[in-house]
């Protein structure tokens, strides 16, 4: 296993290395830059003047020497600084991680939770009434876009009913503390967390009950069952240990996935996150923010896979690398 693990991470370091230099390709050949954007449709600046700011923001070297310099100073640890926040980009990720953190880990955890209990219910009653509702709730899930779904939302529970604040994390001019504090920044999640777990519970549920079905109808399963076990001993010990082994490796994957889907549904309800400030630098060109966060996002890619990879073996015994 150790040993796994160690060529495991060397081969990262090499993914790493090739996604860091596609996204900046892509990054710096996208038309339009950081200078063009704050500079754009102001006359009192010269042609001089803006060279000189490009020069100022490292813009003025070519994509392989521009990346050259950013790889060199990435592996010292030094990420640049952002061009609209005018602070490291490590430190603006540090700032800025915690919303994120608690969005992703919550509606994470619920989905799990919701998706797993009803994938199986789903297989136990297989072409029953319970069954196609539960199948369709999935597929409506999966099918809603999540600005479309996070619109209708807040238009109805925001605006109509009032019983949910629209936007933002904290309620203006209010100086809450401690538990009114706590449900404060409830009432704005609430709304974001819904979103995230509608939009995101179908896969995990289809795929569990694809593959409880499969399990179902194993020779394992139909002999405990005809030596007279307990249905609830038969599904909880013999088929969904088994049932898990795939799982695992979905699940790993959902965890970038969720911070990659900040980006859209923290923008739409102005939360603070790490995916509505890459929005913002998407919009302005903001280079070293978007590569420090896509980066994040890789190497958290990288740490899901071989963390569902090791879990095999925790699932199944007979898993050996």
């Amino acid at each position: 296993m150790k040993q796994y693990i160690f060529k495991r991470i060397l081969i990262s370091f090499l993914v790493l290395f090739g996604v860091s230099i596609l996204l900046y390709g892509i990054a710096r050949s996208v038309p339009g830059d950081y200078v063009s954007n704050i500079t754009a449709g102001n006359q009192n600046i010269t042609p001089e003047m803006e060279q000189k700011m490009r020069e100022l923001y490292g813009l003025d070297k070519g994509i392989i020497e521009g990346y050259i310099s950013w790889l060199g100073d990435a592996l010292h640890g030094d990420f640049g600084t952002s061009f609209k926040f005018q602070q490291p980009v490590v430190e603006v990720i540090k700032k800025n991680m915690a919303p994120t953190l608690a969005l992703a880990g919550i509606s994470m955890i619920l989905e799990i939770l919701l998706a797993i209990p009803f994938g199986i219910i789903a297989a136990r009653r297989q072409y029953s009434v319970t069954d196609y509702t539960i199948v369709a709730i999935a597929l409506m899930g999966i099918s809603l876009p999540s600005f479309f779904f996070a619109s209708v939302l807040r238009s109805i529970f925001s605006v109509k009913l009032g019983w949910l604040p629209v936007s933002g994390m904290l309620t203006a001019r209010m100086n809450y503390q401690g538990w009114d504090l706590f449900v404060d920044y409830a009432k704005h999640f609430t709304l974001p967390i819904i979103v995230f777990v509608i939009t995101g519970v179908g896969g995990l549920l289809r795929y569990t009950r694809t593959n409880m079905l499969e399990v179902l109808s194993a020779d394992y399963v139909r002999t405990a069952r005809a030596k007279g076990l307990p249905e609830v001993k038969v599904i909880g010990k013999h088929a969904f240990r088994n049932t898990l082994i795939p799982i695992v490796t979905m699940v790993g994957g959902m965890i970038p996935g969720l911070f990659s889907g900040a980006v859209i549904t923290e923008g739409i309800f102005s939360l603070e996150g790490l995916g509505n400030i890459a929005l913002k630098a998407v919009y302005s060109g903001d280079i070293p923010y978007l590569m420090g966060f896509n980066m994040f996002i890789a190497v958290l890619t990288l740490i899901g896979t071989l963390v569902s990879d090791i879990l095999y073996a925790v699932v199944d015994p007979r898993v050996r690398y």
